[in-house]
């Protein structure tokens, strides 16, 4: 494990830098979100993408280290790296996703890991296309979202 809870929320904030976009940009070219007006990928979804893929980075510290101080001086290290000072918009709005999805995976610990990727998927493809979303949407957000967790807890176990 990276021992230094900031190195660890940056170093997980240097691969969410790299990966995030890519799998957007995965999301895109897989063609599950619908058109809006013309817009190739339009901006509401790459925020909601980005405030989701986060999540993800904080899902995987807390798998990877349990929930205490350090991990929460990990997730401020990692929000300080991702997160722009200036930018309260995308704070509020990533605050606000944390608590619905906080709660998603807070009533979904009984019925299994798969089933709380699943609706965890729904409700950020949901936002994405601020309606009710494609199936393939949300299938692929949902699976997208989970291996990018697993990937980040491994990763910060794993010194990388």
């Amino acid at each position: 494990m990276i021992s230094d809870p900031a190195r660890r929320g940056q170093a997980l904030g240097e691969l969410l830098l790299k990966l995030g976009p890519k799998l957007f940009e995965e999301i895109v070219e897989a063609g599950v979100l619908p058109p809006r007006r013309g817009e190739a990928a339009p901006d509401r979804a790459r925020s909601e993408w980005d405030c989701f893929a986060l999540y993800a980075c904080v899902r995987g510290l807390v798998a990877a280290g349990g929930f205490n101080r350090e991990t929460a001086a990990a997730i401020d290290a990692l929000h300080a790296r991702v997160l722009e000072p200036g930018d309260a918009g995308i704070k509020a709005l990533a605050s606000e996703r944390y608590a619905e999805y906080g709660a998603i995976g807070q009533e979904g610990g009984h019925s299994g890991a798969a089933s709380v990727d699943l609706r965890l998927g729904e409700a950020a493809a949901r936002h994405m296309v601020d309606g009710d979303p494609p199936p393939a949407l949300v299938e692929l957000v949902g699976a997208l979202h989970a291996a990018l967790a697993e990937g980040a807890a491994e990763a910060v176990r794993r010194e990388e």
